[in-house]
């Protein structure tokens, strides 16, 4: 569960407008443990003050606009879930159209999770333990505390170890 606490204005004073769980969470059947939550999603030039409309209750695209934002927290589970012979990648990809619309259109067609999208992402390490693969193969470890910038790079996420792992990415959308 992942906790969102929003702020809004009324009558030139600031107030908490919700403290709760985010609705749009999903956990996928077709990768236990796999687990992804639009926390947040904001137009390109947002309206302010607040109107109290939460953006991610009819979400029509997990990526931004350009000039928008999405923040989207991750769980991975580790990759022997993939790998395992109850795996089904075609279930897989249809669920992840479902859920992930607009980034699961992003991810290469060869099941290796390589995908680029046209955003900036700030991809924060929150638990455990996950390793960055880039074209070149090589992979990069990273740990909790630890921070990605991706400058809309081809890349996948890789859980080597054997616990769940989350990470939080902030994606903000480049020009059309």
């Amino acid at each position: 569960m992942v906790r969102r606490v929003v702020t809004a204005e009324k009558d030139g004073r600031s107030y908490v407008l919700s403290d709760d769980a985010v609705g749009n969470t999903h956990d996928f059947v077709t990768m236990p443990g796999f687990q992804t939550t639009l926390a947040w999603a904001a137009p390109a030039v947002p309206a302010l003050p607040f109107d109290g409309k939460d953006p991610v209750s009819e979400v029509i695209s997990m990526l931004p606009a350009p000039h928008g934002s999405s923040l989207i927290i991750v769980q991975f589970p580790p990759d022997s879930v993939m790998a395992s012979p109850d795996f089904d990648p075609e279930a897989a990809g249809k669920e992840q159209m479902e859920f992930l619309p607009g980034l699961a259109e992003t991810f290469d067609d060869d099941g290796s999770g390589k995908h680029k999208t046209q955003t900036v992402d700030y991809d924060i390490i929150l638990e455990g333990e996950l390793w960055m693969e880039l074209d070149d193969g090589e992979l990069t470890r990273l740990k909790a505390g630890d921070v990605v910038i991706q400058n809309g790079t081809r890349h996948a996420w890789r859980n080597l170890g054997d616990k769940p792992a989350r990470m939080a990415s902030i994606l903000i959308g480049g020009s059309a």
